[in-house]
């Protein structure tokens, strides 16, 4: 029979964890920092191919129309220069100018309940236009000031009549929508 007397030197055990905890963390570390040397070449290319394509008209419909209301509202800066197009129905307030009018839509809220949303557009043609008449517009994301609050507002290129849509009004926004630099 073999007997083995181990003596357990409780210092000596914490010295010996200490020693791996910390060749783990330099281990650690040495792999970071190489990711971040050889990534920053990539970071660069996906920057630039995430700024905003001058080309491109985004385009709203009844199913992201509160998704991209929501971010765009939520960080002017980002879009300002995006085109986009869609349409809805034209809703004036009263301290509107001639140029100016909110492109609406009706958003459920359930209980057969709805808020008018939209954005604000300004054109030189807006007047032309009745109250709660549909048109489709394609335009440029602006920085505005509405009473002292940054907005944005969308400087309209084309506006023209249309008829309302089947599915006219929209849902509220969720949380399924990733904030990007260009509205798809």
């Amino acid at each position: 029979m073999l007997v083995c007397n181990i003596k357990l030197n409780k210092q000596n055990i914490f010295k010996t964890l200490l020693v791996i905890m910390i060749m783990i963390s330099i281990i650690i570390g040495i792999i970071a920092l190489y990711k971040v040397l050889t990534s920053s070449n990539t970071d660069e290319k996906n920057l630039l191919d995430d700024s905003i394509p001058s080309n491109t008209i985004a385009e709203l419909t009844s199913e992201n129309y509160t998704n991209v209301l929501n971010m765009v509202h939520s960080d002017i800066d980002t879009y300002i220069g995006q085109k986009i197009t869609f349409s809805g129905y034209i809703y004036r307030l009263s301290g509107f100018s001639k140029d100016q009018f909110v492109l609406a839509r009706n958003m459920d809220i359930g209980n057969n309940q709805s808020l008018i949303v939209g954005f604000l557009c300004s054109s030189e043609k807006a007047s032309k236009f009745e109250m709660y008449s549909w048109v489709k517009i394609t335009g440029e994301i602006t920085k505005g000031s509405y009473n002292n609050t940054d907005i944005p507002i969308i400087k309209i290129t084309d506006i023209e009549q249309t008829s309302k849509p089947e599915n006219a009004n929209v849902m509220p926004p969720d949380d399924s929508f990733v904030p990007t630099a260009v509205i798809y």
